[in-house]
C-alpha cells in the first residue's frame, strides 16, 4: 500500500465503506453490526484528529508569527486574510442566492411531502437543540464576538475545540508578545514550540496512517444512518441546488489559482485531496485543520508563516461552503411556507447576516443548521414555522454538510495559497513520506 497515493487509499476506503453500509441494511441486524464494530474506528480518528488540533494551533500560531521577526509583516498578513475570507464568502452567498432565485426549488415540494417531513422530523430533538442554540446566540449584544473570542482562562479554552477563536487569540497574543521583547529573551520559548511544532506535525502523519480504514468506517455509518429514502428524493431538487452552488465556488477558487497563483487546478485539487476527502468523511473544518496545514506546507508549497495563520483562522470563520448553503436552504423554505417573505430586502439581509454569523461559528458537525435560524429569524420569518421549515431540510442535511466542509476546507486551502503568493511565500514543495522514521 505504500506506493498508492494516500488520496486513492482513502477514496478506495470511501467507497468499500459505502458498499459496506448498503449490503448490511439489507439485514436486520447490520446498523448494530456497523453501531457496535465498525463505527468505532472512525470515531477514534476523529478524536486523535481533534486531539491534535489544538496543540498544532498554539505551536505553528506561535512559531509562524515568531518566524516574522517584524510585527508589520503580521498586520500585513493578517489584513488581507480576513479580507479575502470576506470576498470569497459574500461570492458564495450571491452564488446561492442566484442559483435558488433562477430555479425556485420550493414551488415542487407538495402539502402532502411537508406534512410528512413535519410529522417525521419537527419534533426532533436536534432540531429543538439548533433553535434553542440560535436563540441564545441572538440574545447576545452586537460586539460579543468580540467579547466570546477573548479567553477567561487559556487553559480552559484549550480544553474544547469549540473554543476556537480564544485559542488564536491567545497564540496570536503570545506571538506577538515575544516579537516585543529582547531576542535573547524570547528564544528559549521559541525553541520549545519549534520543536512542539515538528512533533505535532510527526504526530499528524502517524495519524494519517489510519485515514483509509477510518474514512471506511464513517461512510459505512453514515449510509446505514440514512433518512427515509422517499424523503430524499422529495428534497433532490434543492440538493442539486445547493451542490451546483458548491461547484460554482470551486470553480471560483480554480480560477484564482489558475490566473492569480499561476498553477494547475487540478495539480492543485490533487495536492489537497485527502484534507477534502477527510472533510467530507468527518463533516469537520476542525477535525480536518492539521491534515490540511500538512497538504498546504508540504505539497502546495506555503510557508508555514502564512499556512500556520491564515488555515486555523479559516477554519475559525471561512465558512464558504456553509454560507451559500444556508443562501439556499433560507430562501427555499421561504419559498414554501412564507413565499411573501421573499423581498429584496430580505435577500440582501440574508447576505449580511450569513457573513456575519459564519465568523466565530464552531468548525463542527451541525453549526450551519444553528446560523440557519438566526438568518430566518432575522429577516422576520413566522417562529411558528420555524421547526417545520428547518424539518424540510433535515433529511438533507448530513449528506450536505459533508459537500459543504469540503468546500470550506477547499476555501482554507485556497486563500492560503493565495496569500503566500502576495507575499512571496510559496517555495518548491516538499513532500514527506507519512511513515518517516517510524
Amino acid at each position: 500500500m505504500k506506493k498508492i497515493a494516500l488520496h486513492w487509499q482513502i477514496l478506495v476506503g470511501m467507497l468499500l465503506g459505502i458498499i459496506l453500509g448498503f449490503v448490511l441494511t439489507l439485514v436486520h441486524w447490520g446498523p448494530s453490526f456497523i453501531s457496535d464494530w465498525v463505527k468505532p474506528i472512525g470515531t477514534i480518528f476523529i478524536n486523535l484528529l481533534k486531539l491534535i488540533a489544538v496543540p498544532l494551533i498554539i505551536a505553528s500560531l506561535i512559531k509562524g508569527i515568531s518566524d516574522l521577526k517584524d510585527i508589520s509583516k503580521f498586520k500585513k498578513m493578517g489584513g488581507r486574510t480576513v479580507l479575502i475570507y470576506i470576498a470569497t464568502t459574500v461570492v458564495a452567498i450571491i452564488i446561492g442566492l442566484t442559483l435558488v432565485n433562477i430555479f425556485q426549488p420550493g414551488a415542487g415540494i407538495t402539502s402532502e411531502t411537508i406534512e410528512k417531513l413535519t410529522n417525521t422530523y419537527a419534533g426532533n430533538t436536534k432540531i429543538s437543540s439548533r433553535i434553542a442554540e440560535a436563540s441564545k446566540q441572538q440574545s447576545s449584544g452586537p460586539l460579543q464576538f468580540l467579547v466570546d473570542m477573548v479567553p477567561k482562562n487559556a487553559i480552559q479554552a484549550m480544553s474544547n475545540n469549540k473554543m476556537m477563536l480564544q485559542v488564536i487569540f491567545f497564540s496570536i497574543l503570545l506571538g506577538i508578545c515575544m516579537l516585543l521583547v529582547p531576542e535573547k529573551e524570547s528564544k528559549p520559548l521559541k525553541k520549545f514550540f519549534d520543536s512542539l511544532n515538528s512533533v505535532i506535525l510527526k504526530m499528524v502523519d502517524v495519524i494519517m496512517l489510519m485515514a483509509p480504514i477510518a474514512v471506511f468506517s464513517l461512510l459505512a455509518n453514515v449510509v446505514v444512518t440514512a433518512d427515509d429514502s422517499d424523503i430524499l428524493l422529495a428534497l433532490l431538487k434543492y440538493a442539486l441546488i445547493v451542490v451546483s452552488g458548491l461547484i460554482c465556488m470551486v470553480l471560483v477558487y480554480m480560477l484564482l489559482i489558475k490566473f492569480y497563483v499561476k498553477k494547475s487546478p487540478l495539480w492543485f485539487l490533487k495536492q489537497i485531496s485527502p484534507a477534502q476527502l477527510l472533510a467530507f468523511s468527518t463533516s469537520s473544518s476542525a477535525a480536518t485543520l492539521p491534515v490540511t496545514m500538512e497538504r498546504v506546507e508540504e505539497h502546495v508549497g506555503v510557508d508555514q508563516e502564512v499556512s500556520s495563520f491564515v488555515l486555523p483562522v479559516g477554519a475559525t470563520i471561512n465558512m464558504d461552503g456553509t454560507s451559500l448553503y444556508q443562501a439556499v436552504a433560507a430562501v427555499f423554505i421561504m419559498q414554501v411556507l412564507w413565499p411573501e417573505g421573499l423581498t429584496f430586502s430580505n435577500q440582501l439581509t440574508i447576505i449580511l447576516t450569513a457573513l456575519l454569523a459564519s465568523i466565530g461559528s464552531a468548525a463542527v458537525p451541525g453549526a450551519g443548521m444553528v446560523m440557519l435560524v438566526i438568518v430566518l429569524e432575522t429577516v422576520g420569518f413566522p417562529p411558528s414555522s420555524l421547526p417545520i421549515g428547518l424539518a424540510l431540510i433535515f433529511a438533507m442535511d448530513r449528506p450536505l454538510d459533508m459537500l459543504r466542509t469540503t468546500i470550506n476546507v477547499t476555501g482554507d486551502a485556497t486563500v492560503a495559497t493565495i496569500i503566500a503568493k502576495s507575499l512571496g511565500k510559496i517555495k518548491k514543495p516538499v513532500p514527506k513520506n507519512r511513515d518517516d522514521e517510524l
